[in-house]
């Protein structure tokens, strides 16, 4: 395990072998941190890759080619060493390969990248993933970066900040039930111009998750409703996330390809709501931007 920097004069990045993990995303002129801190009494990630699930399986388990298998909330790769491919000033890249423990619990060979490479005051996260198997491949996949809130050196209470939601004037959330599960129940927002203010009640039940690509860019705003830190993507999911009931100082925001299965799914691993498909030697690629201000 190590942990690698990348800089471009105007920002700096840190990223640990494992997980492919993103620590630090730091602001050189001014001295500014935008990631959390990963203190584990609120939560012990900073910015996990989910792979090769997104969200809660239904009993913690799904089912291909007649077989059950068993896996945890979000996958493994968040918890596995990488192997460093590339490094450059500005952009770096690790890799992960399939090996006997995947196979217990993901019965696929597969390759998947991660990179970064620095754009200006952001960082361009990247994602491949490749099917070495001779079957067609199924997979989810998504980040979950958590940035400081409030921001630091302000001063200012959590609560006191919004979400912003590229203008839109109402938005509608998928709740999670108790056990991670997709419920039935959908909940609309109205916004005041496209900005949502930060409330614990927001996250009482879990993340607020937005399906259909209603949403492709989610940003971080001061309590005077100036942006700091913005994520654009092209997924068709996205989810809003921090610890319910601890007050933490920190919010996720975090592009999906992929969700937690219904309370009542009864599907295999190919029905899985909003999951990729790769077919032998076929890859994927995608990503998503993070802007500071």
């Amino acid at each position: 395990m190590a942990v690698f920097e990348i800089s471009n004069g105007t920002i700096t990045v840190a990223v640990d072998s494992r997980g492919a993990e993103m620590k630090s995303l730091r602001r050189i002129d001014i001295g500014k941190e935008y990631m959390w801190s990963g203190n584990p009494e609120y939560w012990g990630k900073v910015s996990p890759l989910l792979f090769p699930l997104v969200g809660t399986l239904k009993n913690n388990e799904y089912h291909f080619n007649g077989r059950s298998y068993a896996m945890g909330r979000h996958g493994f790769a968040r918890d596995k060493e990488f192997r460093l491919v590339s490094q450059k000033a500005d952009e770096i890249w690790f890799a992960l390969e399939a090996d006997e423990e995947t196979k217990k619990c993901y019965p696929f060979d597969f390759r998947l990248e991660a990179g970064y490479r620095l754009e200006g005051m952001g960082v361009k996260v990247f994602w491949r993933v490749e099917n070495l198997s001779r079957e067609r491949m199924y997979f989810s996949i998504g980040g979950h970066p958590a940035f400081r809130c409030p921001p630091e050196g302000r001063g200012e209470d959590r609560d006191s900040c919004y979400l912003g939601f590229e203008g839109k004037e109402s938005i509608c959330c998928t709740r999670l039930d108790g056990s991670g599960l997709v419920s039935k129940q959908k909940v609309a927002y109205e916004t005041e111009d496209g900005l949502l203010a930060i409330t614990e009640d927001l996250f009482r039940e879990d993340a607020m998750i937005m399906e259909d690509g209603q949403i492709h860019s989610v940003s971080l705003m001061t309590s005077d409703k100036k942006p700091y830190v913005t994520v654009e993507f092209a997924m068709p999911v996205v989810a809003v996330w921090t610890p319910a009931g601890k007050n933490a100082p920190f919010i996720c925001i975090e592009p999906w390809y992929g969700t937690s299965d219904a309370a009542d799914f009864a599907g295999t691993l190919e029905e899985r709501k909003w999951g990729r498909r790769l077919e032998p030697e076929q890859r994927f690629e995608a990503g998503y931007l993070i802007k500071t201000e």
